[in-house]
């Protein structure tokens, strides 16, 4: 659930920073306390809807502005916080997950003995699969197009049609993006 205290928080600042306000200055022109406007930057004031209209009209905005996320806050996973989802000799780490003009979906993956195939059915139109291999090798792509990969090695490949991941080593890891289009793909026009 989202914190909208925080969401405010981080919106007033930016916006504050951004036209160059000092917190007294924004004081004097929404005629809010200085008291009141750092717990309302700190995330720990509960603006009412007149203390968000007033804060608008001072920065230039809209309060609807105030409650909506810009841009993306820094967002860092630690490795003791990740968690591992297995099945059928596949593990996956999610790493993020974006939703905006389209879905990304990062992850972590691991193979764990050579020979072991994963197969998966095409995703949404539009879908492309970006793939780092960190360690080991596979056979990755669509399954009319396998391509063999190392350490190091990279590949894109369209993840709106059938694919499959094949370990070639002992032990492969790599980072993989999903990246989905919100709205499908359109086709050329009907005539």
């Amino acid at each position: 659930m989202m914190d909208y205290n925080e969401l405010v928080a981080r919106n007033v600042r930016r916006f504050r920073r951004e036209r160059g306000l000092s917190l007294g200055e924004l004081s004097r022109r929404s005629g809010l306390s200085k008291q009141t406007l750092s717990k309302v930057e700190q995330g720990i004031g509960n603006p009412t809807v007149e203390t968000l209209s007033a804060l608008g009209n001072a920065i230039d905005v809209s309060p609807r502005r105030l409650l909506t996320e810009w841009g993306s806050a820094v967002y860092v996973q630690r490795d003791a916080a990740g968690t591992w989802q297995r099945q059928d000799g596949l593990a996956e780490r999610v790493l993020d997950q974006v939703y905006g003009s389209g879905y990304v979906h990062t992850s972590l993956l691991t193979l764990d003995e050579e020979g072991c195939v994963r197969s998966f059915p095409g995703h949404s139109l539009g879908t492309l699969i970006h793939l780092y291999v960190i360690a080991g090798a596979l056979r990755t792509g669509p399954l009319e197009e396998q391509v063999d990969l190392a350490t190091g090695d990279f590949v894109r490949f369209p993840g709106d049609i059938p694919y499959r991941h094949t370990c070639l080593s002992d032990q492969m890891l790599a980072h993989v993006v999903m990246t989905i289009p919100q709205a499908g793909q359109f086709g050329p026009p009907a005539r």
